[in-house]
């Protein structure tokens, strides 16, 4: 098992939610956390464990987004008009890594970024191989021509399991992907409820 598969599992174990709705997932066969305290009936959390429990949840889905990284989103969310908890949702689906999931180019969010990172992606004609990239509406991402016959690719347009979500406009023949609009949070498929306001208020305490 690939150290990434790992860290997948043991989110979803430690949270003790399938965060991504993923048939292998182990909370699917038991949902108590690992280890050998892992059944112990746990009290009523207070409101900065639950504040806690929503940012590890949003921060943990989207794969290896470091702590400081996160922060800089919460800063940038508070920055903008409108519905803080709502831009920190936008800002985290305009990842480039973040679209190349959700178009099904790839089947998790830590393959998505390897990929990128490994120079198989280009926005608008331009090769990007930066994971955190802003991705604006109205961009065309795409699969390198070289790299549409991989595996990985292939494997994942097939998958059952998920959509491909309205505000992404994608063509699996050519391997290209156009994102269409900044989504809202009702906007999103998550396959766990998520509560941006509780990680606002958990930054902002």
């Amino acid at each position: 098992m690939t150290k990434r598969h790992e860290a997948k599992y043991k989110i979803d174990r430690r949270l003790g939610q399938n965060i991504w709705g993923r048939p292998k997932s182990p909370v699917n066969r038991r949902e108590y956390g690992p280890g050998q305290h892992g059944q112990r009936r746990k009290g009523k959390p207070s409101d900065f464990g639950t504040q806690l429990r929503a940012k590890q949840k949003l921060k943990g889905y989207y794969g290896s987004i470091s702590e400081k990284q996160f922060r800089r989103y919460y800063a940038e969310a508070i920055r903008l008009k409108g519905d803080s908890g709502e831009n920190l949702i936008g800002l985290l689906e305009r990842r480039l890594d973040a679209v190349i999931y959700r178009a099904k180019f790839v089947a998790t969010v830590f393959a998505a970024r390897q990929f990128v990172n490994h120079g198989h992606v280009t926005v608008n004609g331009k090769r990007v191989n930066i994971a955190s990239y802003q991705v604006k509406p109205g961009d065309v991402i795409a699969v390198k021509e070289s790299s549409r016959q991989l595996a990985i690719v292939i494997e994942a347009a097939a998958l059952a399991e998920r959509d491909v979500p309205d505000y992404i406009d994608a063509d699996h023949n050519k391997s290209t992907a156009t994102y269409t609009r900044t989504p809202t949070l009702t906007d999103v498929p998550y396959a766990v409820q998520m509560e941006p306001n509780l990680v606002i208020e958990f930054y902002s305490r």
